[in-house]
């Protein structure tokens, strides 16, 4: 079973971008706040991509959907800071900045229009099939209510 943020392009360009920026970070010397702040940011995309998608309302959508892109932009202005400081070849920063803008471009798009995707509904079963034998109807209840 995928959830519904696996099928979104938008999550596995992040997830994607998220392992660069990993194997990156890995073979750096130094520049510890840059990475931290890199690896921070990176990994903010995906998360927030989920948890907006799970969300019941457009606006919240949006909201988590705005925060992975502006995560989006953090990492590419920290490529900025590695590359100034000698850590990223101009190449590199330029390849991987490529990859952030199709994120940034799915997710303003994203936002926009408050989109998400749901994974299947799927029906549960237990080994011992329903062990609840009493009905819960609305006397039940009330009864049960006034009692206590």
């Amino acid at each position: 079973m995928a959830f519904g943020h696996e099928q979104l392009d938008v999550y596995r360009a992040a997830i994607e971008y998220v392992g660069w920026a990993y194997r990156l970070c890995n073979g750096l010397k130094g520049h510890r706040n840059a990475k931290d702040q890199l690896l921070r940011a990176s990994q903010s995309i995906p998360l927030n991509i989920a948890e907006g998608n799970g969300k019941a309302t457009g606006g919240d959508r949006r909201r988590y959907f705005e925060i992975a892109r502006g995560s989006a932009m953090e990492c590419a202005a920290a490529q900025d800071v590695l590359e100034v400081c000698g850590a990223l070849s101009s190449r590199d920063n330029a390849d991987a900045k490529r990859l952030l803008d199709r994120i940034v471009a799915m997710l303003t798009k994203l936002g926009n229009r408050g989109y998400a995707l749901r994974e299947k509904a799927v029906k549960y079963r237990t080994e011992f099939g329903n062990t609840d034998t009493e009905s819960d109807t609305e006397s039940d209840t009330d009864t049960r209510a006034a009692n206590h």
